[in-house]
């Protein structure tokens, strides 16, 4: 386990500055989601992390170490792809095994790492199985055991979870949460998730064009956005116009709706569209030519609002989420 900071890092393909004096300093133990669209150079930063790209400028540090030199097998990371990347022809315990056996354990540290690991993952009964024979999810498990057998310094994940169907997608956020809790190793997520960054992290860092938008928990990057492009990124916003022409976000789930005009009302407007969730109906209202967004969980909707029919918006004005401009 590391303490990991980055330096004033940056990556050039050719003129394209695909990293741009990234600087983030992460605590040991920590789990990070760098989230962003595609192309934002998230998964460019993770390779560097990883050795497998060089940077052009800055230093990444794991505690004091200076590793920007140092190859990739050298840095003892554990890292699981998109594509888990698990042997076909091992079973479950050989593929843990596989990253042991190259460190030239003894083979009763390899079975009591292996059975160690297997057990933390859930995968006991399973582990006679090749890859062919396990589930999405399982095929997942093995990844990550096999990622934490070698007990690494830092943990890297690239899209792990986005090769799963979104039921079993939501199921393993949570498991994987626990079972990175119980190992204590530093982590770091890329994805373009928004859920799964929420979900997973104690800290998210939301890049955009090479840079770094904001870094913050998820808490604090959701309610206190600092731009517009977070405030849309991670999560759903409506921005409005102040009267002194400054910028400002509303989260939907913010918005009260009403059919009669109550006190504290700030625009009104026609519902164009209803979207119901199960638990969450969406409502767009058209308001002066914008469509505004409001999200209602089922069991706070006291009125049976229709498409088609006038309603006053009002929001609390600590609802309000101030912008830096762009």
């Amino acid at each position: 386990m590391a303490n990991i900071k980055l330096e004033n890092l940056t990556k050039r393909f050719g003129e394209n500055t695909v990293v741009d004096r990234v600087n983030i300093e992460i605590p040991n133990g920590t789990l990070v989601s760098i989230l962003g669209p595609s192309g934002c150079g998230k998964t460019t930063l993770l390779r560097m992390i990883a050795g497998f790209e060089t940077p052009d400028e800055g230093s990444i540090f794991f505690d004091q170490d200076s590793v920007v030199n140092v190859p990739a097998n050298k840095r003892n990371i554990g890292m699981v792809f998109q594509s888990y990347a698990l042997f076909p022809h091992m079973t479950v315990e050989e593929n843990v095994a596989y990253g042991l056996q190259q460190r030239k354990l003894s083979k009763e540290e390899i079975d009591a790492r292996v059975k160690q690991v297997i057990d933390t993952v859930h995968m006991k009964e399973f582990q006679k199985r090749k890859p062919k024979q396990l589930s999405g999810g399982q095929q997942q498990r093995v990844a990550l055991a096999r990622a934490l057998a070698i007990s690494p310094r830092l943990l890297l994940l690239d899209e792990c979870l986005s090769a799963l169907d979104k039921k079993l997608r939501v199921e393993m956020q949570t498991e994987l949460r626990k079972i990175l809790e119980e190992s204590k190793v530093t982590t770091f997520f890329v994805t373009h998730d928004q859920e799964e960054a929420m979900t997973l992290s104690d800290f998210i860092v939301v890049m955009n064009k090479g840079i770094i938008e904001q870094m913050g928990t998820p808490l604090e990057v959701y309610e206190k956005p600092k731009n517009k492009f977070v405030a849309s990124f991670l999560g759903k916003a409506n921005f409005f116009q102040s009267e002194d022409g400054t910028s400002f976000a509303v989260r939907p789930e913010k918005i009260h709706l009403s059919a009669e005009e109550q006190a504290g009302a700030r625009q009104e407007g026609v519902i164009t569209f209803i979207t119901y969730s199960g638990n969450i109906t969406s409502y767009t209202i058209e308001c002066d030519g914008e469509a505004v967004l409001c999200e209602k969980q089922n069991v706070q909707i006291r009125e049976n609002l229709k498409k088609g029919q006038k309603v006053f918006l009002r929001w609390d004005k600590d609802s309000e989420i101030e912008l830096a401009d762009e």
